[in-house]
């Protein structure tokens, strides 16, 4: 089963660090946030991904054709014709399609452009700037038990900012943080999707998140895997910090791999 991941976004919300990269290429722990995500997959057994490129789409072209020679160990012996000798194989078990979805192409319609890749087979989605210990294995039984077009995966992140008990005179008698279990769920993405959900994506202007899913909620085809476990994304330079300590730290709940 193939993985799609949504990568052409402009990421204007970290700015500091996407003026030079795709968002998905920002770096946690030196590699990107892309690849921990491919990581995840890969664990639990998928490694046939398709990438939709879109904003400086060249950057992401070019780390995975660098990849094989960052991540091992070469000679490069001038005295033979430039001859290159790789001494390790560290490469992933991964087909990684890159596909140009175009620059201003909304959700939605990436989905759609990337519809010849996925041979009319159920595909899993997700974006590439969100991280999650999410078992796959468990999403796809759970996707495949209820029978329905579309399951996507469902977290309580919390609120970004306190809540506070005032008073009608306005005197505060309480601060605190906002639990999971205040907040409302919300679409974490690592979704499971059937191929008939392309039928409701118009075109390029179609924001997967609006019409598709509210057109599939309707007519009951669309269910959630509840997932009560980490999920963060890194919309700001202040996620993309908090998720390198996590990873310096070596306490990154998403790193399920060994």
């Amino acid at each position: 089963m193939k993985v799609v991941i949504l990568a052409g976004g402009f990421g204007t919300r970290i700015s500091e660090e996407s003026h030079l990269k795709p968002k998905p290429m920002i770096e946690i722990g030196e590699k990107p946030i892309l690849w921990h995500i491919m990581k995840m997959y890969s664990h639990y057994g998928f490694n046939e991904f398709v990438v939709c490129c879109g904003y400086k789409q060249h950057v992401i072209k070019e780390w995975f054709a660098d990849y094989y020679l960052h991540n091992s160990n070469i000679t490069f012996d001038f005295t033979q014709e430039n001859k290159m000798i790789v001494h390790n194989n560290t490469l992933e078990p991964w087909k990684v399609t890159l596909v140009d979805t175009g620059l201003y192409t909304m959700t939605g319609g990436r989905i759609k452009r990337v519809r010849e890749y996925l041979d009319g087979d159920t595909f899993m989605l997700t974006y590439g700037d969100g991280v999650a210990d999410v078992n796959i294995k468990e999403l796809l039984d759970y996707h495949r038990s209820h029978g329905k077009m579309a399951t996507i995966t469902a977290a309580q992140p919390g609120g970004r900012f306190g809540i506070l008990d005032i008073c009608e005179d306005g005197t505060i008698t309480n601060f605190k943080e906002k639990k999971k279990e205040d907040g409302g769920w919300i679409n974490a993405g690592f979704m499971v999707l059937e191929p008939e959900i392309m039928d409701l994506i118009e075109g390029d202007s179609t924001v997967f998140e609006k019409e598709p899913l509210v057109e599939a909620a309707r007519s009951g085809q669309l269910n959630a895997y509840r997932h009560k476990g980490f999920w963060q994304c890194m919309d700001t330079l202040r996620e993309k910090n908090y998720l390198e300590e996590l990873w310096q730290k070596g306490n990154a709940p998403w790193k399920v791999w060994e």
